[in-house]
């Protein structure tokens, strides 16, 4: 192993060199000072070089191809850091009164109509913070919606089995009951089941449904239009869950197919940062039923141009909002970031986006239907579930395909998810991926599927090349180890 920091520590090796004070000095209180804590003793240059070898042992975006699906591990343009870093917004402290905060909110105003325009909506509320806090702020305006009007016998929402495990969640967390949808054998939502579940007094219990497009087997339901009506006419609104508008902006607007209200996550469709628990942006859209309900505060603009002077912008409550679900205005940095984004790439930018992405994922599928089996096999959004097993090879699993992967510096993509696919593999290459690493993505898949069947041995011991090779996951993530110099156990 490469030394630790603390192996090349020397006693009284220090960092700085400090003048003589010209100022009285004084001791530390003993009681900010710890006894047991042994900080190495090192140059500054050998810190430096300590933090940036542990950096290069992280895999990212950054570094190498990164195909993790439903999570939309796009490249992230450097231009949107930038933007985000400019002393005027990044200084800009949140307290500041609309007078101070008008650059800002004048960001956040255009960042809201456009998201609007995109999906078809009427308004946007960017003050989620996760896409997880969007469903549950849209499930909250469906659940007020019904109360106000006195329909407080609506108290289950219609759940596909192909959803995010989230969409459940958030469902059981705004008190509703959840009723499970199956699939049918082409990967659309069952009808039948849809119908019966919608038929007679089971109409007065239906809240709503929740439903991912394209959903998590990188599918277009054939029937959405079928399936919106038939929520509508048992009394129940449609909830959008927008994890995947990476596959439909500028192509489909859900607020023209009928959805009443969905959530985006701009840390996937919109390029802002993503992973390592945040900051993110779930933005809440929704339509004329729904958009008086959305979270707040939202941005409007309170006196419209002149030719004297510019428009003045100010924050305010929609007029039946839900309330406030995070302190202040939402993650601002992030707003930024899908700001510049989108003005980047304008109209006609997105809609390639949207086919590129589609056009990758696609084309991934097609090449590798020979080798691994695609249960859904036909034309996909821009991700697609293939099965991680292979007739034959019984100690071969999902999970030792995806610790190969990382031999060959390719993060491993979503396994065991959806649930309803054995073995599930979800693959998402993005638009930002060119053709030459997809070429190379689909070699190496091809290439495990041959070790798979002539030494499968080299899959279940992978990985062999990382740092540290296969962990008790379970354990880690129960155990976790929190210094840079543990005392191991004997």
């Amino acid at each position: 192993m490469e030394p630790t920091i603390y192996d090349i520590s020397v006693e009284g090796r220090t960092g700085v060199s400090l003048t003589n004070v010209d100022v009285p000095t004084s001791e530390l209180p003993a009681d900010l000072l710890r006894s047991d804590l042994r900080f190495p003793e090192v140059s500054e240059l050998q810190v430096v070089r300590h933090f940036t070898n542990m950096s290069h042992l992280n895999h990212g975006i950054d570094k190498g191809f990164y195909p993790l699906g439903s999570c939309t591990m796009k490249y992230n343009p450097k231009i949107n850091e930038d933007m985000a870093r400019l002393p005027g917004f990044a200084h800009l402290h949140p307290l500041t009164d609309d007078s101070g905060s008008q650059g800002a909110l004048a960001l956040m105003y255009e960042l809201q109509n456009w998201l609007a325009e995109i999906a078809g909506f009427q308004g946007v509320s960017l003050q989620p913070a996760a896409g997880a806090q969007g469903e549950l702020a849209g499930i909250l305006m469906i659940r007020k919606y019904h109360v106000e009007r006195g329909d407080k016998e609506r108290t289950t929402i219609l759940v596909p089995n192909s959803a995010h495990g989230t969409n459940p969640a958030t469902c059981s967390m705004a008190g509703f009951k959840v009723i499970e949808l199956p699939s049918d054998k082409d990967g659309n939502v069952d009808l039948e089941a849809l119908r019966a579940a919608c038929a007679g007094d089971n109409a007065r219990t239906i809240a709503g449904m929740m439903i991912i497009v394209p959903s998590t087997l990188g599918l277009f339901d054939r029937n959405i239009v079928e399936i919106i009506e038939l929520v509508h006419n048992a009394g129940g609104l449609l909830y959008m869950d927008g994890a995947n508008m990476n596959a439909l902006m500028g192509v489909v607007k859900p607020g023209e197919l009928g959805f009443d209200v969905m959530h985006y996550n701009l840390h996937k469709t919109f390029s802002t940062p993503h992973g390592g628990g945040g900051p993110g942006c779930g933005a809440v859209a929704a339509g004329e039923t729904l958009a008086k309900y959305l979270p707040g505060p939202v941005v409007q603009m309170v006196e419209a141009e002149t030719e004297e002077t510019p428009p003045l912008y100010g924050l305010r409550m929609p007029e039946k909002s839900i309330g406030r679900l995070k302190a202040f205005h939402g993650n601002f940095g992030m707003h930024v970031r899908a700001y510049a984004y989108l003005r980047v790439y304008g109209a006609e930018g997105i809609k390639n986006v949207t086919r590129h992405a589609v056009l990758n994922a696609n084309y991934i599928r097609a090449k590798l239907h020979d080798t691994y089996r695609v249960p859904y096999d036909r034309h996909c959004g821009h991700e697609f579930v293939m099965e991680g097993h292979f007739d034959g090879v019984e100690s071969v699993h999902a999970l030792d395909i995806s610790k190969r992967l990382m031999d060959y510096g390719i993060h491993p993509p979503t396994n065991y998810f959806p649930l309803i696919v054995r073995e599930a593999l979800l693959i998402e290459p993005t638009e930002t991926e060119d053709k030459a690493t997809l070429d190379n993505f689909i070699d190496v898949m091809k290439k495990i599927a041959q070790e798979a069947r002539e030494n499968p041995e080299i899959l279940t011991n992978a990985p062999h090349t990382t740092p540290v090779s296969r962990l008790d996951e379970v354990r880690a993530a129960k155990q976790l180890v929190l210094c840079c110099s543990p005392v191991l156990e004997t």
